[in-house]
């Protein structure tokens, strides 16, 4: 049977090879015969092209799946860890392997990563193929003015992709388009290639895109486009041996200064630390990327495979998902905050837990069957009275670890529930990219300025009456310091291993059981095994 899809060149990366989903058997009956050259009848429809490869980011980029980038960003850093927890979640080792740093090119969490963003890439390449081909865009009325901001969108969108997959792997092909005339197995390409390619995609692109408004929420917008080359520009040393401070400051000037659009004129802070991630979070006053999700319309945000517990911890928040009991934070991550930080009581859940609104215990299922359920900043056998070590990966409990509750779905009985929006850039990042940017050109000092930036984000995380004490002054905020205070703003997003690489900490750092390996081939991952056995013109990265 034979089955058309509006691009049916649609991209799957493993070896790098095309698919057109087509088998020998011309006979059978066909079910769907939906060609391009009958798909691109209006705007709708080419807008449906156009967002297919956004809406496929979310498998790879949210805290959604299994596998994909966030789980690598994340899991190998020093803020959580996914520990064995009794029998549950030892999984092959999978998550030892990220934690201790000793994955292979085998692992098959990032043989999964690897094909999900290339597939992404594929969707665009895709998109842009086709949209491109549309040569009277006024039969379907649209103009070309029109069909241009789209394209530019589906540059940037690539371009973004490529940036994710250049961070995890480095040294990786460049490819262009879906058609036949391209390689079948395309040969790596140095990092500072794919870096300069990446460059020259967004600083064409970004300022064709349209400014940042209400109706445009959940697209890539100028907002989007600045804060991807802000993130470029701020790895750019790291990343192609060049250091770009000024670029960085500059694309960050133009999300501040509010020249890339906003809901309301420039982005604004938010006020308070739960509004960001709040079930009403689609117009938040300093989202400047996100993923529109929304439960109504059947794609719901469900971060609740990594970070919620077993069954019985829905009841104490009232909502009807549950998890693996999987992510942890790593007890010398949950120390790093003040015990008067307030993101330390709003973004974890800690300590004993209770029946929604009420004083009714939760109980255990596991090792603590039957028992009141308290999450301790410890993963070790305490149910067993082991407390003579800080334990490690092969010696968590239910309890183990203070728990995510960053994102809030509101309750179940909420008009709003489970319709958070995933957020990629923030305006607070824009704020400590900039002040790092600056306090890199000045030699790892501050001034005035750098502090101020990261003074404004940090002060809704304070009480007014603590607030003298801990804000910062160009003495106290250190390079050393602007690390741990990006760590504890971020924790959750998905960024960390990128932050450890660019600060130096990522091989050289220790975390809770985790040793220095003191390898900097491990800043790469290795390219998964079986595509360079698809395509023998992938050189594998070194050290693996």
């Amino acid at each position: 049977m034979k089955k058309h899809l509006y691009s049916i060149q649609s991209f799957v990366i493993a070896g790098l090879l095309l698919f057109t989903g087509a088998c020998t058997d011309l006979d059978e009956s066909v079910y769907s015969d939906l060609k391009k050259e009958n798909f691109f009848n209006d705007k709708t429809e080419v807008l449906q092209a156009a967002l297919r490869p956004f809406t496929h980011m979310q498998a790879w980029l949210a805290p959604t799946g299994a596998n994909g980038y966030y789980y690598h960003s994340a899991l190998s850093a020093d803020q959580v860890a996914w520990a064995q927890k009794g029998k549950h979640g030892y999984d092959g080792g999978d998550h030892f392997r990220q934690h201790y740093h000793t994955w292979t090119s085998n692992e098959g969490r990032m043989r999964g990563a690897w094909e999900l963003m290339w597939t992404g890439v594929g969707y665009v390449n895709g998109a842009i193929e086709d949209i491109s081909a549309l040569e009277n865009p006024q039969d379907i009325g649209m103009s070309q003015e029109e069909i241009n901001s789209i394209l530019a969108e589906l540059y940037v969108l690539r371009a973004f992709h490529y940036m994710k997959i250049m961070d995890l792997w480095g040294n990786v092909p460049i490819v262009t388009e879906n058609a036949q005339s391209t390689p079948i197995n395309p040969e790596t390409k140095p990092r500072a290639e794919v870096f300069a390619f990446i460059q020259s995609e967004l600083e064409q692109y970004v300022p064709q895109l349209p400014k940042y408004s209400e109706e445009l929420i959940g697209r890539t917008t100028q907002t989007a486009g600045y804060a991807i080359l802000a993130e470029l520009y701020l790895n750019a040393e790291e990343w192609s041996g060049t250091a770009m401070w000024d670029e960085c400051i500059a694309a960050c000037d133009m999300i501040i200064e509010g020249q890339a659009g906003g809901l309301n004129g420039a982005p604004q802070l938010a006020d308070d630390l739960l509004a960001t991630f709040s079930n009403t979070n689609q117009t938040a006053s300093e989202s400047l990327y996100q993923i529109a999700y929304s439960r109504k319309g059947g794609f719901t945000f469900n971060w609740g495979g990594f970070y919620m517990g077993y069954g019985n911890m829905s009841r104490a928040l009232d909502v009807g998902y549950s998890g693996w009991n999987a992510f942890s934070v790593i007890p010398s991550a949950f120390d790093a905050y003040a015990e008067n930080d307030l993101r330390k009581e709003q973004w974890f859940l800690f300590g004993p837990q209770y029946e929604y609104g009420t004083e009714i215990p939760i109980l255990g299922t596991e090792e603590y069957n039957e028992e009141p359920l308290i999450y301790v900043n410890s993963i070790r056998r305490e149910s067993e009275g082991d407390l003579s070590s800080d334990g490690s990966m092969a010696e968590g409990e239910e309890n183990s670890g203070a728990r995510f509750d960053k994102y809030k779905s509101g309750t179940s009985d909420d008009e709003n529930y489970w319709e958070n929006h995933y957020i990629i850039y923030r305006l607070t990042e824009i704020y400590f990219n900039k002040a790092e940017a600056i306090m890199r050109k000045n030699g790892g000092v501050a001034n005035q300025e750098a502090v101020d930036l990261i003074n404004a984000t940090k002060e809704r995380a304070f009480d007014e009456a603590d607030w003298p004490s801990v804000m910062y002054t160009t003495a106290t905020l250190t390079m050393d310091e602007l690390l741990a205070e990006r760590g504890r703003e971020f924790i959750f997003e998905g960024k960390r291993r990128t932050d450890l690489i660019r600060f130096g900490e990522f091989t050289t750092g220790s975390w809770w059981d985790k040793q220095p390996d003191g390898d900097p081939n491990k800043k790469l991952y290795p390219i998964p095994s079986n595509q360079i056995a698809n395509n023998p013109n992938l050189k594998q990265n070194p050290g693996y």
